[in-house]
């Protein structure tokens, strides 16, 4: 669902305070270098953090979002990836790609067809892509250029966000059991579209978080028409593991639709639906092929849920709170799935019966989606506040005890919370 830019008029912006004009200034400077990040503990070398992995950082791709597919782009590494509906390329390496006044652009043929592309460097911006084929039409997409982070649509706005950045950071520095990172991006236009982050490249274990990925894979080919959710999938004894879940509880073996595993799969953090998406999409590698046209470079699906013995041969899931918040975002701007999938999704993120951190921190009845992650090194929650008016992206991931990430994470979310509703510095009464 996009959003047209929000205007504001001479009369707010006469209002704007002088300290938030120099900072709106710095922000034209870097806004397509990334988030606004106040200091913090940086993940190091503590336990249950990997590092982060040696390619080029999410600030430095692009991805073309058109009606049922992507374009991405790496001008470090001269490489793209066409995958839509039709078909998926893979990384492919284009050694004569131009990259210029903010622009790549090229060619490559991959089979019978070549893909011609101009695609800015900067969100926002509008891209193109040819697709060539022999004996058959010319196909030209054009589609909105997707960063992580997205610039600001008001960078004056936006400035208005960024001392929420500096009592994140408190609230980071004061975790000293827990590497903790913290990922905001508004919705809603009300602060301009800005997004900030502290640690937003720390890369804890995902725990269940990597299960949005699972979904957003699913929903795309619903999207493309070749999966109904009214489909069943044969779930047998062998499928059944234990942790978070519901269908451990049923009898087995049975057929359930894709609906219900989908819905399963957030609503419960059903391990046992994990598992069978899994498989059903064919393993790891369609999900990790999303996860990568989308340059989501912290982010992986390696193992499946409760695989111990894979845990202790060092596979792992692990994300980020910028790769998370780059997802949520693509979701709400209806870059990667439809409206009606987007819709499904958040609605399935609302129906969460693990409540314990987000909506525990928050006054009774504050509408949120969220999806958690616990792990006895890893606690977790990510989604939307849902507030009229001021929705906003969230990420909230720690690594370390789970007890307390768990209280780390309620703090990270109530400051947020206190920020956004709060008539001051942070949100303002129109």
């Amino acid at each position: 669902m996009k959003k047209s830019d929000k205007q504001h008029s001479s009369s707010q912006l006469a209002r704007v305070p002088l300290k938030w004009l120099i900072a709106a200034v710095a922000l034209i400077m870097v806004a397509t270098t990334g988030p606004a990040t106040a200091d913090g503990p940086g993940p190091g070398d503590e336990p249950g953090v990997e590092p982060t992995p040696e390619r080029a950082p999410t600030s430095e791709v692009s991805w073309l979002s058109f009606p049922g597919g992507v374009f991405a782009v790496d001008p470090l590494g001269h490489t793209v990836r066409y995958r839509a509906c039709d078909g998926d390329t893979g990384r492919v390496a284009d050694p004569d790609m131009i990259v210029a006044a903010g622009v790549a652009s090229g060619e490559v043929t991959v089979e019978d067809r070549s893909y011609r592309y101009r695609v800015p460097l900067i969100g926002r911006s509008q891209g193109t892509l040819a697709v060539i084929r022999r004996h058959h039409p010319l196909t030209e997409l054009t589609g909105e250029v997707v960063t992580s982070p997205q610039p600001p649509t008001d960078p004056v706005a936006g400035a208005r966000l960024f001392p929420l950045s500096g009592q994140l950071a408190r609230v980071v520095a004061d975790a000293s059991l827990n590497p903790s990172g913290v990922t905001v991006r508004d919705l809603s236009g009300r602060y301009g579209d800005q997004q900030i982050a502290v640690n937003g490249s720390l890369r804890p274990k995902a725990a269940s978080v990597i299960k949005l990925w699972i979904l957003v894979e699913l929903l795309r080919r619903v999207d493309c028409g070749q999966a109904s959710l009214d489909d069943g999938v044969l779930v047998t004894p062998a499928d059944v593991v234990g942790g978070t879940g519901q269908l451990q509880f049923e009898t087995f073996p049975q057929v359930v639709t894709l609906h219900r595993l989908a819905q399963y799969l957030i609503k419960y953090s059903d391990n046992i639906a994990a598992n069978v998406l899994i498989t059903y999409l064919g393993g790891f590698a369609p999900v990790n092929a999303l996860i990568d046209s989308m340059n989501q470079r912290s982010t992986i699906l390696a193992r499946r849920m409760l695989d111990s013995a894979a845990a202790q041969r060092g596979e792992e899931n692990y994300t980020s709170p910028d790769d998370v918040v780059s997802l949520l975002g693509a979701v709400w701007d209806g870059d990667i799935l439809s409206p009606a999938s987007r819709d499904l999704m958040i609605g399935f993120m609302r129906e969460q019966t693990l409540n314990t951190k987000i909506p525990a921190a928050l006054p009774p009845g504050v509408p949120v989606a969220h999806k958690t992650g616990d792990l006895p090194d890893a606690s977790h929650d990510v989604g939307y506040y849902l507030i009229p008016g001021t929705e906003t992206a969230v990420a909230f991931l720690t690594a370390g005890p789970m007890d307390t990430g768990d209280e780390t994470v309620r703090r990270m979310a109530r400051t947020v919370y206190d920020y956004l509703v709060t008539p001051t510095d942070g949100a303002y009464e129109e």
